[in-house]
């Protein structure tokens, strides 16, 4: 039994395929246009799973999206007939696109359906609810028998908050919170008023915050945010556009603040700023705590699954996991709408069709490793014909080659196995890095990156050395937790460095793994073990046995505003469009010396600010 999951015409396109009830292949369609989240049907997704299945689209059992566009479109239309006349320039721009192209998805997404296959039965297209999809990438795949189920982002249909409960195959929605009140989009305004770029850049975000204080927190509870003691809580609408407006925020928001929304293009960030990042972080930790905290109450179960776009604030889960109320949690990788594709094909396969769930060891995600690999001859073959120059090496030469060059202070572009899914480089697309530089941090962003100075970057370390390094003794498979770095590990901070503010706390090492050490000395935490990655876990404990540390930089392979790569010729492009110093891709070792300057890229220009 084959079923195909589609997320697709509003944020982060993505296909997956699900086969007798196991995950067997994921995309964004992203990786394959290179269009940063592309919202486009997954044409090439789509035919990435066919690939993997061996089978043609007419071969597959059921096709499922995951969400259901007529109620979306009756909450935009009541949204605006509730506001009216307000909203009547939104409405002039937003209703055309639906009339046209987002209303009548069935009728559009069979014709792409069947472009791929002139085969292919429509009848076999089914629609699940946007929440529920959510809903089910979280529970399906996690390693519980039963769970809470907490979905939070911007607005599905009409749900911007749902509680679920599963147990074996059954998931059921017990309660929701409903647009226009969402955390998601809080935060979402916080981002766009912060000069940042509305669903994607909210990680900036969170990034941001620790160079500043909450002194904002209880004025946004005040006079934004009614947050209840069970964390439900309902936005003051006054303080918003995006209901009826062109932008997140208006007038009287910015007055609240006394600033007007910063011009990225020419407000630098200011210590204001910072602080304003550090107080929206910290209302969305005490919301998420106060909803973790009442549900685990109300339904007596420790076990906790997140989803939705807002699963994704790393610094929140931790804050979740270290207050201990639930005492398990786990979240999908992939928790924004890409992974919504997921979850509707599992949802398919054990309500849908009545399949039983078997639970065992690990969760059902594969380590996110769900996208194309490349055999040892193609990856050669491939970068032959783009004029590369490298040595193909053995396993143990490989590993022992790429370790010397990060423990020398090199950047290395790793590209080894299948593609990840979801927004995390987990080392299968990563730019490495040795984290006892004191200067890693700050290449990696301006050199190779080309992106802001304050972003941080977050560590790989062996699993079974997580716990002499941070505060934290559990997976974390997917970079979705932070936790901070053990205190003595910790540089004290002379009395001139304490009275530091803002940016100018980056220069300053607070650890003795200064580049994966933020400002306030937390660490966004990635867990590498032989079962689920052995090439990686390889040179980490090749890397540990040259240095000691069993830690190493992991950022995502690719610039600003770029996709991670996805194929040979993507990872050889950045490599000779960046200050990267070496490519291990496959088997084939590259070092930037051997290349033909005459293939070097300036990509410095070529993607804009996110």
């Amino acid at each position: 039994m084959r079923i195909l999951g589609l997320s697709a015409l509003y944020h982060d396109s993505a296909a997956a395929l699900v086969v007798d009830g196991v995950l067997a292949a994921a995309a964004q369609e992203e990786r394959f246009t290179r269009v940063k989240h592309d919202a486009r049907y997954p044409r090439n997704a789509v035919d990435y799973c066919l690939g993997e299945a061996g089978c043609r689209l007419s071969d597959i059992d059921r096709v499922v999206f995951y969400d259901k566009p007529f109620l979306k479109f009756e909450r935009l239309l009541e949204t605006y007939l509730a506001t009216a006349p307000r909203g009547f320039a939104s409405f002039r721009m937003s209703m055309p696109l639906w009339l046209k192209d987002k209303l009548f998805q069935k009728a559009r997404l069979t014709k792409e359906l069947t472009r791929h296959d002139p085969d292919f039965d429509p009848g076999r297209l089914l629609f699940s609810e946007h929440h529920f999809s959510h809903a089910a990438s979280a529970f399906y795949p996690s390693p519980f028998e039963e769970a809470i189920v907490l979905t939070l982002d911007g607005v599905g249909e009409w749900a911007t908050t749902s509680v679920a409960i599963g147990r074996g195959r059954d998931l059921q929605i017990r309660k929701e919170i409903h647009f226009p009140h969402s955390l998601g989009l809080l935060y979402s305004a916080f981002t766009y008023y912060l000069g940042f770029k509305v669903n994607s850049g909210e990680y900036k975000v969170m990034g941001l915050a620790p160079y500043g204080e909450p002194r904002f927190k209880d004025l946004i509870l005040e006079r934004i945010v009614d947050l209840k003691d069970d964390g439900t809580f309902r936005l003051d609408q006054d303080y918003f556009d995006y209901c009826t407006g062109l932008t997140m925020t208006n007038d009287k928001f910015a007055s609240i603040f006394g600033q007007a929304p910063r011009a990225p293009e020419r407000d630098l960030l200011t210590p204001f700023h910072m602080d304003l990042a550090a107080s929206i972080q910290a209302v969305t930790d005490e919301a998420m705590l106060r909803l973790v905290r009442a549900l685990v109450r109300e339904y007596g179960i420790a076990n906790l699954c997140l989803a939705g776009g807002v699963a994704l604030n790393c610094v929140a889960n931790g804050r979740i996991l270290r207050d201990g109320a639930a005492k398990n949690v786990w979240i999908q990788p992939a928790a924004g709408d890409a992974g919504g594709a997921i979850g509707a094909a599992l949802a398919a396969w054990h309500l849908e069709l009545g399949q039983p769930r078997t639970v065992g060891d690990g969760d059902g995600m594969k380590g996110a490793y769900l996208g194309p690999e490349f055999a040892r001859d193609d990856i050669a073959a491939r970068l032959t014909a783009a004029g590369a120059k490298f040595r193909t090496l053995g396993e143990d030469e490989l590993i022992g080659a790429t370790a010397r060059a990060l423990a020398e202070g090199k950047a290395v572009g790793w590209f080894q196995g299948r593609m990840e899914f979801g927004p995390r480089a987990l080392g299968g697309r990563s730019i490495l890095g040795d984290p006892r530089s004191p200067t890693m941090q700050k290449t990696l962003n301006l050199k190779i990156k080309y992106r802001e100075s304050f972003r941080p970057f977050a560590p790989s370390v062996l699993r079974e050395d997580v716990a002499d390094w941070f505060e934290l003794n559990c997976d974390s498979p997917y970079m979705l937790l932070v936790a901070d770095v053990r205190e003595h590990l910790r540089r004290p901070m002379t009395e001139a460095e304490g009275r530091l503010f803002g940016i100018d706390k980056l220069n300053v090492a607070r650890s003795a793994v200064p580049a994966i050490t933020h400002v306030d000395y937390s660490a966004r935490i990635q867990t590498v073990t032989r079962e689920v990655n052995p090439r990686y876990h390889a040179l980490l404990s090749a890397f540990k046995a040259l240095t000691g540390c069993p830690i190493l930089v992991n950022t995502s392979f690719n610039v600003r505003n770029e996709p991670i790569v996805c194929t040979p010729e993507d990872a050889f492009r950045c490599f000779m469009g960046t200050e990267l110093d070496v490519l291990a891709c496959g088997d084939c070792y590259l070092v930037k010396e051997d290349q033909d300057p005459a293939l070097k890229q300036d990509y410095r220009g070529s993607f804009e600010l996110d």
